[in-house]
């Protein structure tokens, strides 16, 4: 069994979920996240003053999946997700024991 952790852009997540349908999945949750890296700042108003926001938001997909369907999820997510463009995200694939995992 594998940990799958995906940050996507939260447009691409309806296609993303709709995608990992087909997809055996055990478990998994979805979160909206703020996320950090090389993407520019963007310039925000509040009361009429502009301030730079660092973080952009971004959504966390965490999915369980048994060692034959990794690949599948893996092309899955990164197929629906991928624009091209800076920013698309990160995709983390860890081990997980299955005597440590009670569903």
């Amino acid at each position: 069994m594998v940990q799958i952790i995906a940050l996507i852009k939260p447009f691409q997540a309806a296609a993303v979920l709709a995608a990992l349908e087909s997809i055996d999945i055990l478990g998994g949750t979805v979160r909206e996240v703020m996320g950090y890296g090389r993407q520019k700042e963007r310039l925000h108003r509040y009361l009429g003053s502009e301030y730079n926001a660092s973080f952009l938001p971004k959504v966390e997909l965490v999915l369980f999946v048994r060692n034959e369907d990794e690949s599948a999820a893996i092309k899955a997510i990164v197929s629906h997700a991928r624009t091209g463009r800076m920013g698309d995200g990160k995709l983390m694939v860890l081990p997980c024991l299955d005597q440590y995992v009670a569903w």
